[in-house]
């Protein structure tokens, strides 16, 4: 069961690069191909890149530009129609960004009309008009840790949610520490940890939700922008993040392609939590200490 897992999601990730491959002049939003690879849009993204090494959208804009370069050798058609179906709508744009790949303007391109060399990338896929494509090269980035698996219990805790750049959390840690304190539960802190909603790779920095949380034996009743929720009880991969918060999502990238690959489990879709062992304040960046719990299926 867990190696045919494991192989699952090979195939279905190399389901998705196939079908961009022949939709190239589709819109190719996340949520759709997210679900043609029977993905939570949240998992499938981070999924995709921990294997293919780089994102969704940084693979459409390669290939797109790549099959551009062919076009321009192959066919006569204007370099502005060429530009449009590729997705850009001015020729300044275009011609910048196939320079910034190819290390050539559009133009001389064309003029030295010999068949393209494209520039090595880590899955080793590229645009083929032959749609050939019958694998790739599975990458494994990120930070390696132990992970175990457990299953955890439901539990109540007090929030307050935070809606914008990772960077600014630590106003919502001071609220929500000044409110227990006023109803005299501080003391009684067991522990903290966040529900992490959004992948800041793929949200824009202004709506990424992130709910500061805190254990506590008795929870108080919620009142205006602190509330109440409960953590879902199930199984998850649980692995210590050792650093910089910054530098959080080079441990996720490990959980969610190299791990996730190796242990046949498959992702549920739940939120991961990040459970904070030490004090940011009294800590070393370098020595901080996160769990990172990223939700199985049962």
């Amino acid at each position: 069961m867990k190696e045919t897992t494991r192989k699952d999601h090979s195939a279905r990730i190399l389901q998705v690069l196939l079908y961009v491959q022949t939709h190239l002049d589709e819109a190719l939003d996340l949520e759709a191909l997210a679900r043609k690879a029977y993905y939570s849009p949240y998992h499938f993204h981070r999924i995709f890149s921990s294997l293919v090494g780089e994102s969704l959208k940084e693979h459409i804009r390669r290939l797109r530009l790549e099959r551009a370069a062919l076009q321009l050798i192959r066919t006569d058609r204007p370099v502005t129609s060429i530009a449009f179906q590729a997705g850009y709508e001015t020729h300044e744009a275009f011609t910048r960004a196939f320079k910034r790949h190819f290390e050539l303007a559009p133009k001389p391109y064309r003029e030295e009309n010999r068949l393209p060399a494209m520039p090595p990338t880590p899955s080793g896929v590229h645009f083929d008009p032959d749609r050939n494509l019958t694998g790739f090269q599975v990458q494994r980035i990120g930070r390696p840790m132990e992970v175990r698996v457990e299953h955890l219990p439901e539990r109540e805790v007090a929030f307050v949610r935070h809606t914008g750049p990772y960077s600014e959390v630590s106003g919502a840690w001071q609220k929500l520490m000044a409110w227990l304190a006023s109803k005299g539960v501080i003391f009684h802190l067991q522990g903290t940890l966040a529900v992490v909603y959004d992948d800041p790779t793929i949200t824009a920095s202004e709506h990424i939700r992130y709910d500061a949380c805190a254990l506590l034996a008795q929870v108080p009743e919620g009142e205006g922008e602190f509330g109440r929720q409960t953590i879902a009880a199930g199984r998850y991969a649980i692995g210590t993040h050792v650093g910089p918060y910054e530098e959080l999502g080079q441990s996720y990238s490990w959980l969610s392609g190299p791990w996730l690959l190796e242990s046949g489990e498959m992702p549920a879709d739940r939120p991961p939590l990040e459970v904070y062992l030490n004090d940011p304040r009294m800590t070393p960046p370098e020595k901080l200490r996160t769990e990172i719990h990223f939700a199985l299926e049962d």
